[in-house]
């Protein structure tokens, strides 16, 4: 992050990562497949921690409980990062090919909550509908979270999100009654 704060993303290259680490380029190729992915080390821990928690969610929990709860479970990990996030953020909003590389991330933590609810009994549909909501929520929540001048936790953030949406649904159903009446 140093060096892409020093240099720019676009004029730093694996050469100099590897550099600045005392690495050899060979050495960094076995770890990362290209510079983008240093930004996206440890992706794996936080798709792990995120569907073991919907996994031991307790099977009376909705499913969008689950998925926002095992979300909130990651509070401690994301507060303890705060400037790294900002920067990391703000780095990948600079840039499209980080923008997609986030953006696939986020799609197989998806297809990832998807089969952990599909293994609790959530039909397919439901399973799928239920991880892309807590992904909006969680994205919504994690930007406020980053912008938010009061450093309050993530978990605030992302619950404040998951009633704006309910407040968007409850909306839309009252408009569907009216209609109907």
């Amino acid at each position: 992050m140093a060096l892409f704060t020093e240099r720019g993303y676009a004029k730093t290259t694996v050469e100099d990562i590897a550099e600045r680490a005392g690495l050899t380029e060979r050495t960094f190729f076995n770890h990362f497949s290209d510079k983008r992915e240093v930004l996206f080390a440890g992706s794996e821990q936080f798709v792990n921690q995120i569907v073991d928690a919907v996994r031991a969610a307790p099977r009376a929990q909705p499913p969008l409980d689950a998925v926002l709860s095992a979300y909130e479970s990651t509070n401690d990990f994301f507060e303890e990062r705060r400037p790294f996030a900002r920067k990391r953020s703000a780095l990948i909003a600079a840039h499209p090919e980080l923008q997609e590389r986030e953006l696939i991330k986020m799609m197989s933590l998806a297809a990832a909550i998807t089969e952990a609810l599909r293994q609790r009994g959530t039909s397919a549909s439901g399973a799928s509908l239920t991880a892309e909501t807590g992904a909006a929520i969680f994205r919504v929540g994690f930007e406020q979270w980053l912008h938010d001048r009061k450093d309050r936790a993530l978990a605030v953030h992302l619950r404040a999100a998951r009633r704006q949406l309910e407040g968007i649904v409850g909306g839309a159903k009252r408009a569907t009654v009216r209609r109907q009446t």
